[in-house]
């Protein structure tokens, strides 16, 4: 079902909670604002937040003879959504599962969705290196996958596990289009002033090391959290802050590589 897909991104990490969801459901709006065709895939089986943070969770997905059909954030169905949330009853339910079923799911995911016409599917992948990134890997050789975004954040330790997705990525043939880091420094709401909560340059430091493009760096800011839950693009909503411009500089640079 991938055949109508013109670009597969996907976007990982080897550490959870370095807010890689939010950077793709934004980076999956902020391509659709630019009037592109997006498909946001949503494959963290065990922790789905894409239907909250772009407010579907109240949306069911039903079948069509090509297979599911994705959830559609607005009339004009420049964004399609899919998500096992989205086959939940409730937000509190947990998907207790072996790895052989995790990997049978995420092959429905890739092979049954009956995708329309799309410029970019963003993928948002679970922390680590284990079954799901396999299965998505085996899945994708045929389709030639454009590459990866790799999100981090500052702290040594959250460096320490993304250098393993980096190893990952080599090892398995992965075309890294960049890293992303996140969470560095937090603008304050009133005053726009960013201070380095934790530390910063760590994911310049890692583009540096294994010599792949650096992205952007993304602060922490109140006013982007708000959207949360919303569907609410950020580079419509708040054009002018920091994490506008740089998710519009990564999507300028994504939409030029490909072009």
């Amino acid at each position: 079902m991938l055949e109508k897909v013109k670009h597969i991104i996907l976007v990982l990490s080897g550490k959870g909670g370095v807010g890689k969801s939010t950077v793709s459901t934004q980076l999956a709006l902020t391509l659709s604002e630019s009037k592109f065709k997006v498909g946001l895939l949503d494959i963290d089986l065990c922790g789905p937040s894409v239907p909250y943070l772009l407010g579907l969770e109240e949306h069911d997905v039903h079948q069509c003879e090509e297979g599911w059909v994705p959830v559609y954030t607005s009339a004009e169905k420049n964004l399609a959504v899919m998500s096992i949330g989205f086959l939940l009853k409730n937000r509190t339910d947990a998907v207790i599962w072996r790895g052989p079923k995790k990997t049978a799911m995420i092959k429905q995911f890739l092979e049954d969705v009956a995708w329309e016409d799309l410029d970019y599917l963003i993928i948002d992948t679970p922390p680590g290196t284990s079954d799901e990134h396999i299965t998505v890997m085996e899945c994708l050789k045929a389709v030639n996958a454009d590459g990866a975004i790799i999100v981090t954040t500052p702290q040594e330790m959250a460096l320490e596990d993304v250098r393993k997705e980096v190893t990952f990525c080599k090892k398995t043939g992965i075309n890294i289009i960049g890293i992303v880091e996140n969470m560095s420094g937090f603008v304050c709401p009133n005053c726009s002033e960013c201070t380095n909560i934790f530390s910063s340059g760590g994911g310049v430091a890692l583009a540096e090391l294994a010599k792949v493009p650096h992205l952007g760096t993304l602060p922490i800011d109140p006013r982007v959290g708000a959207l949360a839950g919303s569907g609410k693009a950020c580079v419509k909503e708040l054009p002018d802050c920091t994490t506008s411009k740089v998710l519009q500089s990564i999507a300028d640079t994504i939409s030029a590589e490909k072009s």
